[in-house]
């Protein structure tokens, strides 16, 4: 959201730092990616001033113009840097506590999670008691579109942005069971948003299943996800949909921690 008390006047002379989070402000209220023009009236600038700073954001790797298009979005450098900030939030032990808890409950490993790029970033991990472990920690990335945290993102994309994501990004068959046609993921996709969440059936790792459900901020935009991941010796897909009241009420709690 862009400061209100915040306009052209107040900025001093020569301030672009100001102008810049101004700018950084309204690409990330923007649903998809903007052009110049939208940016300059977004923060009411001059499109030559809005330029001249993209263009040193673009330097330092903050954002970046998409492929074939007059568009902007944010860089991976923003995204890793964005994630670094959550992971070390002053709430982040609130948040391990509600994981903890939450592995109490369902008695499988759990995670809190956000999209990074073209990626699933693991900001917190909570291991259960088994001997069979899997070692992903804070930190950790894996692909969008072969886990159940990374489907929810997909699945609430714009149209527009999904299309752009599964025909530019290389579809990996990580197992004989990752989806990698997009028509059967925008299906998947389709039936994640009816039902609000997602499953994971050994998609990215053998014998790995997990269930997912959103994190939303107060104007219902998905902004995280948390999971439960089991070996499939211990939980297949319809016994992971037992664990779905425990997993709304973590995801509830842990939308309190966090100041979207």
């Amino acid at each position: 959201m862009i400061i209100d008390d915040v306009t052209q006047a107040d900025v001093p002379a020569g301030s672009a730092i100001l102008r810049a989070i101004r700018i950084l402000e309204a690409l990330a209220d923007h649903e998809r990616p903007p052009q110049l023009a939208e940016i300059a009236h977004t923060v009411a600038l001059p499109k030559p001033t809005v330029l001249r700073i993209l263009g040193t954001l673009e330097h330092a790797g903050i954002v970046c113009r998409e492929p074939d298009t007059k568009r902007y979005g944010f860089a991976e450098r923003l995204n890793q840097f964005a994630g670094q900030v959550l992971l070390g939030s002053p709430n982040r032990s609130t948040r391990h506590a509600i994981l903890e808890e939450l592995v109490e409950q369902v008695g499988e490993t759990c995670n809190l999670t956000i999209p990074n790029g073209n990626t699933v970033q693991v900001l917190d991990r909570i291991e259960n008691a088994w001997p069979l472990r899997l070692q992903i920690g804070p930190g950790s990335r894996v692909p969008l579109y072969a886990s159940a945290s990374g489907k929810i993102f997909l699945s609430a994309m714009p149209k527009r942005s999904r299309d752009r994501f599964l025909s530019q990004a290389p579809l990996i068959r990580h197992t004989p069971q990752t989806l990698t046609d997009a028509k059967r993921l925008n299906t998947e996709f389709n039936a994640i948003r009816e039902r609000g969440y997602s499953i994971n059936d050994c998609e990215y790792l053998p014998g790995i299943c997990s269930i997912a459900v959103p994190i939303r901020n107060a104007d219902g935009k998905v902004v995280a996800g948390v999971s439960v991941q089991a070996p499939s010796n211990r939980m297949r897909p319809e016994q992971g949909l037992e664990f779905l009241p425990q997993l709304r009420q973590a995801a509830e709690a842990i939308t309190a921690t966090i100041d979207w």
